[in-house]
């Protein structure tokens, strides 16, 4: 639970400095392509110092390939010390696709629909992973688990959703491709971790962060956008808490149930930016907000038993 706890800190963060480049104007595109670029290369540090990850080798693309039909035709099977390492490369570049598709479609969707319906459909993305897991590997809470996640996912909804609009109106094509793809990027983690030899981790988020900070690096390329230092300087404080949020995401996943994971994660990870709103930008919570709060303790205390 204590990963779970820091991963929900360090996501939090990642909104809070973002609040921050807001207020200061910074350039989102450029602030999140530093971002990936100082993710990678933490990762690539942590990869550097370990003994047990070693970088993947073709040679073993045969063994990889053999055991990819194993793993997925069996129950409890996981890659091979040997072939692991291919699987967080290969399983990684995925993520990192997802991880930039879903940034785009949230700037498309906050452009086009405002931010708390973005909002919404990007913190709902959580139920993808939870629903794929009860379906693929019968990952089922228990009943006073269901409890808790239902009172999480309540918090989620009483937080972002716009009740002042109408729902037909204000669903769109961007929405829907934002909820699959978000949802899709946190299935990843948890694909990874399932399949995967943990000690890969690190492995596997260079493959993310890197996959998704050279798509970013075009995207910036195409949009034209200048350089500035600012804009970089955030890209560091963002990035280092946006690797450790997966890091101990990962942890957590190899630890609890995936439905009592995701729920907690984002619910928790709600109150923190709402506490830390009041605290540091002097944003005062609302009744709801002050709901969702008591709500996602009386979840967390359920979830424990």
């Amino acid at each position: 639970m204590f990963s779970l706890f820091l991963a929900i800190i360090c996501s939090s963060s990642i909104a809070l400095i973002f609040k921050y480049s807001e207020l200061k104007k910074a350039n989102r595109y450029l602030v999140t392509t530093s971002n990936y670029l100082i993710a990678s290369v933490i990762s690539l540090v942590f990869i550097s110092i370990s003994k047990e990850i070693f970088w993947p080798r073709l040679i073993h693309i045969g063994s990889f390939l053999k055991e990819f039909r194993l793993v997925f035709t069996s129950e409890n099977l996981k890659f091979t010390a040997e072939t692991s390492n291919l699987w967080a490369a290969f399983i990684g570049i995925i993520g990192g696709i997802f991880f930039f598709l879903a940034f785009v479609f949230y700037q498309k969707s906050v452009k086009e629909e405002g931010v708390g319906l973005a909002g919404t459909f990007a913190k709902l993305g959580i139920l993808i992973p939870m629903i794929l897991a009860i379906f693929f590997w019968n990952e089922v809470p228990e009943i006073i688990q269901w409890v808790g996640i239902i009172l999480a996912l309540f918090a989620i909804i009483i937080v972002n959703f716009p009740f002042d609009k109408d729902l037909k109106k204000a669903l769109r094509w961007t929405l829907i491709f934002l909820f699959t793809f978000g949802g899709m990027a946190e299935f990843v983690n948890k694909i990874f971790q399932y399949y995967g030899q943990i000690y890969e981790k690190n492995l596997f988020l260079f493959f993310v962060f890197f996959t998704a900070f050279i798509i970013s690096l075009i995207y910036v390329f195409i949009r034209r956008d200048k350089f500035k230092k600012r804009d970089f300087i955030i890209g560091i404080f963002v990035g280092v808490p946006n690797l450790f949020s997966s890091f101990f995401l990962i942890n957590a996943l190899d630890e609890l149930k995936t439905a009592v994971v995701f729920p907690i994660f984002s619910a928790g990870s709600i109150v923190v930016i709402s506490l830390g709103g009041y605290f540091f930008y002097n944003e005062s919570l609302n009744n709801k907000e002050k709901s969702a709060i008591f709500m996602t303790i009386i979840a967390l205390i359920l979830i424990n038993l």
